[in-house]
């Protein structure tokens, strides 16, 4: 019981490594953390010691990010789905709650359509998916993958938070010592692509039958706000705003975020 000391842990799935983290009780619920666009598992860091002392987490670097394989293909969103089906049979979890942010919640959202049953309860946090147009601030975010220099990432990050003391050192070198890995930016641009032509999902979202949580910052300037009316198909579905927040809450206002999921998921605050 409790956390892990060796949280880091590997796994082949599909031909492919695939690096994940696994912290709290084993025989414990699961519950998956699935990171944004260009992230890794480490950007859930600040929410882990307090969600794995109700659930066995599960954090996978998504393949084509964090260190997990970034193979020369097309990362589609069926390419995704696929993996991320490949991964939960690998582990042998027949059924989860999941917490997809940004690119991750498009995915957990796309999840929950296909393989409705296997998703127990589902956290939406700024999900992508539903704008049709870009935003100066992903853009800005774009550039700084593709040209991954300390400050043109410091501006971005900067950017997608509501306060400058959310970005740190670290959040920034490690974004940038990513980037630099082979493929990293292919799978970065493919997955960009992959977004903007994956099937619309107005039209499928009733079919997600788990009690849904939409997760939104006020201010947050990546995915605004008023996207979250799109997800009003959702049968059980219910949101919830953190003023003086941006992009990211679980990095912005950990403890705010922990105790919104938390009574979601079990019915206790933290």
């Amino acid at each position: 019981m409790g956390e892990q000391s060796t949280p880091q842990k590997f796994t082949s799935v599909n031909d492919y490594t695939i690096r994940y983290l696994d912290y709290g009780p084993a025989d414990g619920k699961t519950l998956i953390l699935l990171h944004g666009l260009g992230a890794s598992a480490e950007r859930w860091s600040r929410v882990i010691p307090a969600l794995s002392k109700y659930f066995h987490l599960i954090i996978p670097d998504i393949i084509g990010f964090g260190y997990s394989d970034k193979p020369a293909i097309e990362y589609t969103m069926d390419f995704f789905i696929d993996f991320f089906k490949a991964l939960l049979d690998n582990l042998r979890i027949s059924e989860s709650n999941i917490i997809g942010s940004s690119f991750g919640g498009h995915v957990a959202t796309e999840f929950a359509i296909r393989f409705n049953r296997m998703v127990e309860k589902l956290v939406l946090v700024s999900p992508a998916g539903m704008m049709k147009t870009s935003t100066p601030t992903l853009d800005r975010y774009i550039m700084a993958a593709l040209y991954p220099v300390y400050e043109h990432v410091y501006e971005a990050f900067r950017e997608m938070a509501y306060e400058s003391d959310a970005v740190n050192e670290e959040i920034v070198t490690d974004f940038v010592n990513r980037m630099r890995l082979t493929n990293a930016k292919y799978a970065f641009m493919s997955t960009v692509l992959g977004i903007r032509y994956a099937p619309k999902l107005n039209g499928r979202l009733s079919n997600i039958i788990a009690p849904t949580l939409l997760l939104w910052g006020e201010q947050d300037k990546m995915i605004p706000l008023q996207y979250s009316r799109e997800y009003d198909e959702i049968p059980k579905r219910q949101l919830v705003v953190i003023r003086n927040c941006g992009h990211t809450p679980y990095v912005e206002r950990p403890m705010m975020f922990n105790k919104i999921v938390l009574k979601f998921l079990v019915g206790r605050e933290q």
